[in-house]
């Protein structure tokens, strides 16, 4: 669609048109709404404009299945966006990257997810496009079967949709709840399932009139009840919830499971079975979703063994991918984007001589350079030497390349730990020095307590299960006669003597 050239402006100047583009998606004409993105892409000068026009058209173009196409066009967005402060449109492409690299990478895909909701905290108070972002968000999480990570988002987009003053049943998501509820079923636990759907449609039903529901999210709650149905629990169904005009896999998807579900409850077995002939998208409902329909079918038909093996397909299949790599996934995730902002944090130190490529810390010589300068203009610091405990097994037992992320780790937490205005770099190897300016040894061993306390609570088994990590630390006074040498072999000392203390604590708790 063609936007006039006396239209291209600021933001404000197209408000209708983007008015129009949700307009256009909530009533299903994605194919639309793309059209007129890409007009307001061409018109526009104002690159936050066109990175919005770019967001909404991905958006559409995911809904109709045209995933190919996305990359290109998130790569010119994310180059829109390279030198400016935009957290909301900044989080809600990552949140549509997510989805967009799950089928190539989840660990990359969850990068994405983490760092979309580190960009949204950044905003100050909800606005629309926040709520927005949160929204695809929370339906990405969602789609991937992170349902704990799904549900709160999904509640607080609509809670925040409400106190802007939206309409009811734009931001509302009966669909998160939904997929988390089958994927229950699909496990074996019916009467969650049961309560669950029962919850969305009370819910809802509270919150809306769910023919004010997006398309989408219309045959969602529809399919709450006929779900429901299939099971064998009474509930009642608006045929109108599955008339909205919607074009794209999902709908066409929730279309036929419906519809088996209907003909499992009027007790048709071969018409709920031939409606099941062909593949869903995983992100639907769950890939096991077709298989627990096939089950409850030929249940209802008496035909038992073969719903007996049916149901050992839909838990065969939801389980591909355990609950527990995920959250491991997500751990690790959220590990190495600590590692990057602390990366950001020291590009003061330009220069590769004065940084630690692994952690990204200040290395030693910039650490000679930094205690050098204190002590040539009379300030008094507390200097720590800190060391890992037992790091020698984490290379053992899991590898260098593991190490490597331990050492990453600690370095991020050390430099949350400590203090605006202290000083912390890799001295080598499996040791880091910290340096507090102006600082007592009575507060320098408090604070060392704090970081021994952060580092052990940094649940390693993330990274290294069964291999906790911890550190020692020793303290020591700079000053202009001892020079660093001398205050680093006190603190060494000091090091040395509190590791040997712990051993022998441990050895007299375990004699």
């Amino acid at each position: 669609m063609q936007i006039p050239e006396t239209e291209v402006g600021p933001a404000e100047d197209f408000t209708e048109h983007f008015d129009s583009i949700r307009s256009l998606a909530r009533d299903g004409d994605n194919a639309g709404a793309i059209e007129l993105a890409d007009g307001i892409a061409a018109a526009a000068a104002d690159p936050l404009v066109i990175c919005r026009a770019l967001v909404l058209k991905l958006g559409r173009l995911f809904n109709l299945g045209r995933v190919q196409e996305c990359p290109a066009v998130l790569d010119r967005a994310f180059g829109m966006l390279s030198e400016r402060r935009a957290p909301a449109l900044r989080g809600h492409l990552h949140a549509l990257a997510g989805i967009i690299a799950a089928s190539d990478s989840l660990e990359r895909c969850v990068r994405h997810l983490v760092q979309a909701e580190r960009e949204l905290d950044t905003e100050r108070g909800p606005t629309e496009d926040t709520v927005t972002a949160r929204h695809d968000l929370a339906v990405t999480y969602s789609y991937l079967g992170f349902h704990a990570q799904a549900a709160p988002l999904a509640e607080r987009c609509y809670r925040a949709g409400q106190a802007l003053g939206l309409p009811s049943g734009d931001h509302a998501l009966p669909e998160v709840a939904v997929r988390w509820a089958v994927s229950a079923d699909h496990l074996g636990d019916t009467e969650s399932c049961a309560d669950m759907l029962r919850r969305v449609l009370r819910t809802w039903a509270d919150r809306t009139d769910p023919r004010r529901l997006w398309p989408a999210e219309q045959y969602y709650y529809g399919y709450a009840a006929v779900r429901l149905r299939a099971l064998g629990e009474r509930a009642e169904v608006d045929p109108a919830l599955f008339t909205a005009e919607e074009h794209g896999w999902e709908v066409a998807d929730l279309r036929m499971l419906a519809a088996a579900c209907e003909s499992i409850a009027e007790g048709d077995t071969a018409a709920a079975l031939r409606g099941l002939d062909r593949p869903t998208s995983p992100y639907t409902l769950g890939s096991a979703e077709p298989h627990r329909l096939r089950a409850l079918a030929h249940a209802a038909g008496g035909n038992h063994r073969a719903a007996r093996e049916a149901d050992r397909e839909a838990i065969r299949t939801a389980t591909a991918d355990t609950g527990q790599l995920r959250d491991r996934l997500v751990d690790g995730t959220r590990a190495q984007l600590d590692h990057e902002a602390l990366r950001r944090t020291v590009e003061q130190y330009a220069s590769e001589a004065l940084t630690d490529p692994l952690t990204g810390l200040p290395n030693r010589r910039h650490f000679d350079r930094y205690v050098g300068r204190l002590i040539e203009e009379g300030n008094d610091a507390a200097v720590g030497v800190i060391d890992l405990d037992g790091f020698k097994e984490v290379n053992t037992v899991y590898g260098h390349l593991s190490g490597d992320l331990v050492l990453q780790r600690v370095a991020a937490i050390l430099a949350r730990t400590l203090r605006q205005g202290d000083f912390v770099a890799r001295y080598g190897g499996d040791e880091f020095v910290a340096v507090l300016p102006r600082t007592e040894l009575s507060d320098a061993h408090r604070i060392g307590a704090r970081i021994a306390s952060a580092v052990a609570d940094g649940d390693w088994d993330a990274l290294v299960a069964g291999t906790p990590v911890s550190v020692t630390i020793g303290w020591a006074d700079l000053t202009e006669s001892f020079g660093l040498s001398g205050t680093l072999e006190t603190a060494d000392r000091a090091m040395l003597s509190r590791k040997r203390s712990n051993r022998e604590t441990v050895a007299a708790e375990n004699p």
